[in-house]
């Protein structure tokens, strides 16, 4: 057992509503269909009202306005809507501790969400549940913080240079934010795949790493960076592109703007 799941076992998560449950028990069926999906995330009122408002803001950019979430899938895409609905259950289950600041938190989340989306894209990955990976990643911090409030300040004290987070992490507590958060994902009965991308986000040239911990390591320096000043690509590591096959200065003058990723009107309130 690893030191990370040791430390969960003392760790009373959330418990995940029952339509994230039914939610989570479709990505590993690859016959769940835009009815089963739909069915499942109408039965939470509160949830369909946040997707088709969340549908119909800027950051879609739809040319029409969708009423219903039939119309919010048939326009978006189901597996998409499926991320988003499962973003919106797990945000608003964690209580934050103190010292967290939970929209800049959130809205970090969602810019690594967004850029691990964007890399999956130029490499033939699932983009939706790179979305979601990226978006879980930071998961683990909160559990750390809630159980250690003391080592909170050192981790997040500023300048904090791309990765070094994860390094205060595991100096602090013996592990990082990826490798609670897939214990997390175990927990809550997540696929393999996501739970292993996320175990070896920090270590990504690691033998055991899969090939998606290399995508969302580079989004979360990218959503770091960019939530200060505008991403440098050249400053990341150069060995984690080559991995994956990426041509830097190609992407630099393609990365979007992380204001396209990060808004959290829908976990507001």
């Amino acid at each position: 057992m690893s030191n990370a799941a040791r430390f969960l076992q003392s760790v009373t998560l959330p418990v995940m509503p029952e339509v994230a449950q039914a939610l989570i028990a479709t990505l590993s069926k690859d016959n769940a269909d835009v009815p089963a999906v739909t069915a499942i995330i109408g039965k939470d009122p509160g949830l369909t009202t946040t997707l088709l408002r969340m549908a119909n803001s800027a950051m879609f950019g739809l040319s029409r306005t969708v009423h219903t979430l039939d119309s919010a899938v048939s326009v978006i895409g189901m597996a998409h809507i499926r991320a988003r609905a499962l973003s919106i259950c797990i945000a608003s289950s964690f209580v934050f501790p103190p010292g967290l600041e939970r929209l800049d938190f959130w809205r970090n989340s969602m810019a690594c969400a967004g850029y691990t989306k964007w890399l999956a894209g130029h490499l033939a990955i699932d983009e939706q549940q790179a979305w979601l990976i990226g978006m879980m990643l930071r998961l683990g911090e909160i559990v750390i913080a809630q159980r250690m409030p003391e080592t909170l300040v050192h981790i997040e004290a500023r300048p904090c240079a791309p990765a070094q987070r994860w390094m205060r992490e595991r100096y602090a507590a013996g592990f990082d934010e990826g490798q609670i958060a897939a214990e997390i994902a175990r927990r809550w009965d997540f696929p393999d795949a996501v739970a292993n991308a996320l175990e070896w986000t920090a270590q990504p040239l690691s033998d055991n790493a899969p090939r998606l911990s290399a995508v969302v390591h580079l989004a979360a320096l990218i959503s770091d960076q960019a939530m200060t000043a505008a991403p440098v690509l050249a400053h990341l590591p150069t060995a984690v592109f080559r991995s994956l096959g990426l041509d830097v200065e190609k992407l630099q003058f393609q990365t979007p703007n992380a204001e396209l990723f990060s808004d959290i009107s829908m976990l507001q309130g």
